[in-house]
């Protein structure tokens, strides 16, 4: 199995042989916060900016993943569609629409996944309940020094799309 970053087959010997064996245990950050779905997104800006995370996982009552915000959703569905950040939801506008990563997955199906989908963060699940978060930056550590920039280049870089 090759790992693939947009497409693209890692480069090296070195960058294979890092990523191969490794699972997503190895790199995940533990215990991430997460947030219910009645929140606001005031509630949820507020968390992101106390934990210093980019993104939380949405639970329903029973701590079971039910979807994910990240500060791009809040930046592209609240405030620049003219929402009021105190009144909308994370229901409102989280992606339910997540494909998580497993603590026993390797981690190289986890960056082809993230490739994938063009997303730079995996909820990490076990029995369907948020166990760890996933991020291009917790795989990156997973890679030498010198590799580490030419890899979260080739997963960030998207084509720029801007709508007048």
């Amino acid at each position: 199995m090759f790992c693939a970053c947009l497409g693209r087959e890692l480069r090296s010997r070195s960058d294979k042989e890092a990523i191969m064996g490794k699972l997503v245990r190895d790199a995940m950050t533990p215990n991430p916060r997460t947030i219910g779905g009645t929140a606001t997104v005031v509630e949820a800006a507020q968390i992101m900016d106390r934990a210093d995370v980019g993104a939380i996982p949405v639970v329903d009552a029973d701590d079971i993943l039910v979807g994910i915000i990240t500060d791009r959703d809040i930046a592209v569905r609240v405030v620049a569609a003219g929402r009021d950040p105190r009144s909308t939801t994370v229901a409102d506008v989280a992606t339910s629409d997540v494909s998580p990563a497993y603590p026993n997955e390797p981690l190289d199906d986890a960056l082809e996944q993230m490739a994938y989908r063009q997303v730079r963060r995996l909820p990490v699940i076990d029995d369907d309940r948020v166990v760890g978060m996933l991020a291009q930056a917790d795989m990156v550590h997973e890679l030498k020094d010198k590799q580490a920039g030419r890899l979260v280049d080739e997963i960030s870089h998207e084509p720029a799309h801007v709508e007048v």
